[in-house]
């Protein structure tokens, strides 16, 4: 605990790191209230999510079998890894059978950009985040096998740069501040210093869009699978998850084995409360449906355990419903003065997961190693209030704390000094005999107040653990119990009308949202930095839309609009992707009123390309085909190879927590909503 413990008061000293921190927990935890303000039935759903992720995992086997059936039904080759060395294992197996084709066709594109032509070019893995091939050491195995791992979100790229692990499970640069961002690009790409946020961005998607292009791998992480369908579910903010996905011809998805659903309605629950968790939106920029490989691609999918069914047969099983939201990070005001970086193991390793819920994950999938991670807890059990799934963290901490570990434990009190133990023995002893535990709370009362008779705080010494960084407050003369008795129940009854009144009053509000699907539309996505022009003849408002930017050149989907209108106007189209292309105009299967999202499905055309590669995307959404929300949708991706719900252009807030605007993704949206039907 020594080590630990300098951990933590090198993180609690650290002016730079607490201003970080200060900035993402701020920020993170108004984001969230506000999200979930628009959706006043949340503690039903997140009890309903509560009661799905508990039936998946305590029939996992069954719904693993109904996942991996369907999804070799679709042409996805899938793998079983029942630790880190065999998924690792799978990687370089799936690298070294890259096709030759693919190497040689890839080393003359550099030549034809001007880069020099190896003679021998590494294997090159486009990354997306993933927080299970942070459990697994990936990189640096691949490393080790001369293959080249790039990591494309944001944060997890500046971290990458400065040989760092995430520092959260969201946001992995939340304890950089944006002079150090500044200080490392110059260093490493070269750019002239600067702390502008929005040239920092837009470095990083010049560099990285290069690696997107030519790499011979996209690597992913996945958020949900769907057991039903064979689904899987990536959701991001920045475009580089669908940029993974789709670029390049070998797709691979690492996938803890327990991130299941039962069904696509489940998947739109879920939906509903992780992104708002998360980072306090209604739904992320992209929120990727992946049933089938796309054309001339390979797609594999690797279904992890690595102590997951040792987890899930353990008194620490509720851990496995954790959908990695990130949320207990936030509200946990031990990680929102320490950072992932102070939570390590006896061996001094940083620990993959960190807070409250890695607290638990870690030890419980990696052994005794992190268990001393749990002591870095107040067990104020904020953590259960924020999360989406209702997991009781406050009870699974002191399960840790008292052994009850995935390993045989002889005894209780893991990571304890000897004095604490007898501590806490000698605390269980009074508090299982409640007159005992109320006599000996009158004594503390009348300890504290004679030790500090004129100060409401007492300064406890250093030895005691607490005297580094924090005041002991002195008792209530009164207890809990006596101060309640005297209250009774007329202050619950004075407030029961105005719960009543604020449960009428959010119903109605739900109901008035649906009023007017277009006009709600309209405020959703324009509130994202979104366009939504109404029209009776899209294709000439789109014509007059290009020649306003002086574009001449169009990505089109077929079917889409009037070619012959286009072809009057000088207006050249292709049906195929071209990277320099800076418009690309898709069809829109549909728009959802309460978030301002479209559904882009795979087909002729490449409308997924259309939407992701170029810097501007315009769409074509008919005004009938406004939906009032996700779970009206979900069922239009069942029979499609891929589709993706787009919120808004992409986007990022990994550089202190600023959001900016376009980075993997286009960086303009534009939906012309056709509402000639309307008369």
């Amino acid at each position: 605990m020594h080590t630990f413990r300098q951990r933590i008061r090198q993180s609690i000293e650290n002016e730079t790191l607490q201003i970080a921190l200060d900035n993402n927990a701020e920020r993170r935890l108004k984001g969230r209230a506000l999200a979930f303000e628009s959706i006043p039935d949340w503690r039903e759903r997140r009890q309903h999510a509560h009661a799905i992720r508990a039936n998946v995992i305590e029939q996992l086997d069954e719904y693993l079998a109904q996942f991996i059936a369907k999804n070799e039904e679709n042409g996805v080759i899938v793998h079983r890894a029942k630790d880190a060395a065999e998924a690792i294992q799978i990687i370089l197996e799936i690298s070294r059978d890259i096709p030759q084709s693919h190497r040689e066709h890839k080393e003359n594109q550099k030549e034809n950009s001007g880069h020099q032509r190896s003679s021998v070019s590494p294997i090159l893995i486009a990354k997306s985040k993933s927080m299970v091939s942070e459990e697994i050491e990936l990189n640096h195995a691949l490393e080790k096998e001369n293959i080249q791992v790039i990591e494309t979100d944001l944060g997890e790229y500046i971290v990458q740069l400065r040989h760092e692990r995430p520092s959260h499970i969201i946001t992995p640069a939340a304890h950089l501040r944006k002079e150090q961002v500044g200080e490392l690009f110059h260093e490493k790409l070269g750019i002239p210093y600067t702390i502008d946020i929005p040239t920092l961005t837009a470095t990083a998607r010049k560099v990285l869009r290069e690696v997107f292009l030519t790499a011979d791998i996209g690597f992913s992480g996945v958020n949900f699978g769907v057991a039903e369908t064979g689904t899987t579910c990536i959701i991001t903010n920045e475009g580089n998850g669908r940029m993974v996905t789709t670029i390049p011809p070998v797709h691979i998805a690492l996938m803890g084995m327990e991130r299941l659903v039962p069904n696509l309605n489940d998947l739109s629950l879920m939906l509903s409360l992780l992104p708002r968790s998360a980072t306090g939106q209604k739904l992320t920029a992209y929120a990727q449906l992946l049933n089938k490989p796309l054309a001339n691609q390979t797609r594999h999918l690797i279904l992890l355990d690595n102590g997951r069914t040792r987890l899930r047969n353990s008194p620490l099983k509720e851990s496995l419903y954790c959908i990695r939201c990130g949320a207990c990070l936030n509200a946990c005001p031990v990680f929102r003065e320490l950072s992932g970086h102070a939570y390590i193991g006896s061996d001094l390793s940083i620990a993959p997961y960190p807070g409250p819920i890695g607290s638990v994950i870690s030890p419980g999938l990696l052994g005794e190693n992190y268990v001393q991670l749990a002591q870095a807890s107040s067990l104020c059990g904020a953590c259960k209030d924020v999360c989406p799934v209702d997991i009781d963290l406050p009870k699974l901490l002191t399960r840790v704390r008292a052994g009850s570990s995935t390993q045989p434990a002889t005894s209780g009190g893991k990571g304890l000094s000897s004095s604490t133990k007898i501590g806490l023995q000698l605390y269980a002893r009074l508090a299982t005999h409640p007159k005992l535990y109320a006599a000996s709370q009158k004594f503390a009362a009348l300890g504290t107040h004679l030790l500090s008779p004129r100060s409401q705080w007492i300064r406890l010494p250093a030895f005691t653990g607490w005297g580094y960084s924090k005041d002991f407050l002195r008792f209530a003369e009164k207890t809990f119990r006596e101060d309640f008795i005297k209250k009774n129940i007329v202050e619950s009854e004075r407030f029961r009308p105005k719960l009543r009144h604020a449960a009428e009053s959010a119903t109605t509000g739900e109901v008035a949202l649906q009023i007017n699907k277009i006009e709600q539309f309209t405020k959703e996505l324009t509130a994202l930095s979104g366009h939504v022009t109404l029209t009776k003849k899209p294709t000439q408002k789109i014509i007059e839309f290009l020649n306003s930017r002086r574009i001449n050149k169009i990505h089109l989907e077929p079917n889409t609009l009037n070619e012959s209108l286009l072809l009057e106007a000088n207006i050249e189209f292709t049906h195929t992707h071209d990277d320099q292309i800076l418009v690309g105009v898709t069809n829109a299967i549909c728009g959802l009123a309460d978030s301002g999202s479209i559904l882009i499905v795979d087909g002729e055309g490449s409308p997924l390309h259309a939407s992701l590669l170029p810097e501007i995307h315009i769409a074509i959404l008919k005004s009938s085909d406004i939906l009032s929300s996700l779970p009206d949708a979900i069922d239009l991706v069942k029979d499609k190879s891929a589709a993706v719900f787009i919120t808004g252009p992409s986007r990022t807030a990994d550089i202190e927590m600023t959001l900016t605007i376009g980075v993997h993704g286009p960086k303009e949206i534009h939906v012309f909503v056709d509402d000639s039907n309307l008369g």
